[in-house]
This record gives structure tokens, sequence and C-alpha cells, in this order.
């Protein structure tokens, strides 16, 4: 195919199209996290400490409710290809139902997150009050894995910009919530920790509630909706988006449980150590957000394609969709290079600390190629709906590679945390050569689109 292939171009442009607003509503997302810790760092160690084991604990839960609502992606994508507006209705609608059904087992899981962390060696009295962060969420759950399926829905059929200009608005509210309940403005308490869990709570459960009046008024639900009725119930229906989220629900789990693991062996390795760590990751999670929005519109474009009954060009779109990934990881891993000294001084004034993430730096840059790699082959096996051969080929790169080789390199090998790193790093390189693998030999070019339901 040449270069200038109008098909070709069309790909990349669409492929933007959606990528663009999907990443900034990543960003956007993330940045309402980061705006937590630093406005409740001012109110105490101790309290931005609650609120980083809070999330840790809360986000390495509630992605198994979120990956298996993550099931209609596949079926809402390839129905609106298809044309097939009762199909992308029901898919909203049971994954509505799922997340209802969802919600009662994570907030027991939510609940029980004090005596977990004390179980994993925290300190009693962190563990409890990172536990107060996170109960008081818990009647936020339903909504915010709503608002997940709601954002799939649109995402699937094309319609990015909603869910980005409310992510926005979220932000600006998130932080005048912090402001008056984490240091008691406006004459409400000051809460500390607490006070930033309402905030998030809050926002979250408006979050759906919003979006279902954007798509009231705006009409955005023309054309992919029916009445509710008994299929939305249907027990077959919802084992089918079980069956497609069930593996990606694992996958995301063994991937940010993953890091979190090397987080801990980083905290062994000591504070400069587990400082230096801290900063690259955030640099790479940052960086990570191009290719993830790039893998989110390539599970809509991918979709779309093979439910047109166009598989060939969904073949094509993949490879382009890998291309960008990498291509975009490639000039973050150049700059992660080329600025490895003036990076870490973002983030501090510790010599030694910045010194540590220097070095750091050029396995991450490695490590970015690889990762941008795999998070869009992962999206293009998703809006094909064949999600089991990612989750296998996760726990063949992540749990039987990736965290054994830097167990082994970071202590018996002492190599610390460059060989942390490139334990990392290697197990990201096996996890996205095999599914590139993969998407050459079974990938949309030779795959059947998911069997429409019957009218």
């Amino acid at each position: 195919m040449k270069l200038l292939d109008p098909r070709l171009r069309a790909d990349v442009a669409r492929l933007f199209e959606l990528a663009w607003p999907i990443v900034l509503t990543q960003l956007a997302l993330m940045l309402m996290g980061t705006v937590d810790y630093m406005m409740v760092g001012r109110a105490g160690v101790a309290e931005v400490g609650a609120v980083m084991l809070g999330n840790v604990w809360k986000m390495g839960t509630v992605l198994a409710g979120m990956g298996i609502v993550f099931g209609i992606s596949p079926i809402v994508s390839q129905a609106h290809g298809a044309g097939d507006a009762r199909g992308v209705a029901l898919a909203l609608q049971r994954g509505l139902v799922l997340a209802l059904l969802l919600s009662p087992l994570l907030a027991v899981v939510w609940w029980v997150a004090p005596h977990a962390l004390e179980a994993f060696g925290q300190e009693p009295q962190l563990a409890a009050r990172a536990g107060r962060y996170v109960a008081v969420q818990i009647p936020s759950l339903p909504l915010l894995l709503s608002w997940a399926v709601q954002r799939e829905y649109l995402q699937g059929r094309g319609i990015v910009m909603p869910t980005f200009w409310l992510a926005l608005g979220a932000n600006l509210l998130n932080a005048l919530l912090n402001w008056v309940l984490i240091f008691g403005h406006l004459g409400a308490p000051a809460l500390g920790a607490v006070g930033a869990g309402i905030s998030t709570a809050v926002v979250q459960g408006l979050l759906p509630l919003a979006t279902y009046l954007w798509i009231s008024r705006a009409r955005l639900h023309a054309g992919a909706w029916v009445p509710w009725s008994r299929a939305a119930v249907e027990l077959r229906g919802l084992w089918r988006i079980l069956r497609l989220g069930g593996p990606v629900a694992l996958a995301l789990l063994l991937e940010m449980w993953t890091f979190q693991i090397a987080t801990l062996w980083a905290g062994h390795l000591g504070e400069v150590p587990l400082a230096a760590h801290s900063f690259v990751l955030n640099l790479a999670s940052l960086s990570f957000m191009v290719p993830l929005g790039i893998s989110l519109a390539s599970v809509t474009r991918v979709g779309n394609l093979l439910g047109a009954g166009k598989p060939h060009d969904a073949q094509r779109a993949a490879w382009v969709a890998l291309s960008l990934g990498a291509g975009s990881m490639a000039l973050f891993a150049l700059l992660f290079v080329l600025l490895r000294h003036q990076l870490p001084r973002l983030y501090t004034d510790e010599l030694e600390v910045a010194r540590l993430a220097a070095a750091i730096l050029p396995i991450a840059a490695a490590f970015q190629l690889f990762d941008g790699t795999q998070v869009v082959g992962s999206g293009i096996l998703r809006g094909m709906g064949r999600t089991r051969p990612a989750a296998v080929i996760h726990v063949v790169g992540f749990w039987g590679l990736a965290l054994p080789l830097a167990w082994w390199l970071t202590f018996p090998r002492a190599l610390g945390l460059a060989g942390l790193w490139w334990g990392l790093a290697l197990g990201l390189a096996s996890v996205a050569l095999l599914l590139v693998l993969w998407i050459a030999w079974r990938g949309p070019a030779r795959t059947a689109p998911l069997e429409r339901e019957a009218q």
C-alpha cells in the first residue's frame, strides 16, 4: 500500500478524529486524581497517604466491574456498523443492568478496604483512614459503572465530544468541592481525606446524570434506541456481555496489579528509589494517555468496519492504529531520553532522586514503545469481540514474565530499580509481540463479526 493511498489517509483521519477527544478525556480524568493529591497534600502527610492508599484499593478493584461492562464495546461498535439500532440499544440497557447487579458486590469489597489494606501490611491507622475515604464513595458506585456504560455506548457509535466536555466540567466541580470539604470553607467542616472522597463521590454521581441529560436533549440516542423491555434482563444477553467483558476485566486487573506490585517492590528498595520510580511512572502514565486514546478509537473503528461487513478495511485500520500507537510512543521515548535530566526536576529538588530517575528514563523509553503497541493491540481485539486471547496474553506477559523477571533482576541479581524497570519492559515487549502476531494471524480480515441477535 502506498503511503498516500486515500484509504490510508481516511483511516488516519478517522482514527485521529476519534482519538484526540478520548485522549483529552482520559487526561481530564487523570487530572482529577492529581488535583485531589495536590489539594489534600496541603491538609497533611497522613491525609494524602490515606487518599493514595485508598485509591490503590479502589482502582485495583473497580476495574473488575468496569472491565465487565466494557463487554458492550464490541457489541455496540459492530451493531452500529451494521445499522442494527436494536442491538446497540439492548447493549446499553443490559450494560446498565449489569452495572446495578455488580455494584453491591463491589460495595462489599470497598467496605472491607481497611481490613484488606491492613492484611497487606499497612499501618492500622493509615488503613482505617484510607478505608473511610473509600467508604464514602460507595453510594456512587452504581452511577460510576453506569457512566462507563454510557461512554461505551457513545464511543462505539463515534460520539466522543460530550464525555470530553463533561470530564472537563467534572474537574472544575471536583476542585471546588475539594476546596470546600477538605479545608472547611463556606461553613463546611474540614474533613481532609474524607472530604476529598465525598467530592469524588458527588462528581461520580453527577456524571451519568449529566450524560443522560445531554443524550436526551441532543437526541444522541436517535437511531440507536428501543423502549425498555424484558429483553434487557434476558439472561442470555447478560451472559453474552459477561463472556466478552470478563476477559477484559481480567486483563485490566492483571496489568493494574503488576504496576501496584512493582511500586511496592520499589518501596522495599528505599525512599529514594520509590520516589524516582513514582516520578518516572507518572511520566509514563501521562504519555500512555495518547496510545490509550488510539486504542479506544480502534475499538470503535475496527468494530464499526466489521459490523459493516468490511473485514479487510478493518484489518487495514488495525495496522494503522498499531502504527499510530507505536509512533506516538516513539516520540515520547525520544523525549524521555533527550530530557532525562530535565524531566525529574519538574518533580523534585532532591539531587539523588533526580539522578536515579534520569538513569531510569532511558529504560522507560523502551518500555513506552512496547506499552503503546500492547494497549492498541488489546483495543483491536476488543473491537473484534475476541477478548479472551488478550487476557491469556496478559497472563503470560505480565504474570508469567514481567513480574518474575522484575523480581529476579531487582533482588537476586541486585540491579535495583533498573532491574525492576527492565523486567517490566521485557514483559511488555512479550505482550506487544504476541498481540501483533495474533492480529497478523487471526486479525479482523480473518474474523467473522459477532453474531447479531434475532430481531
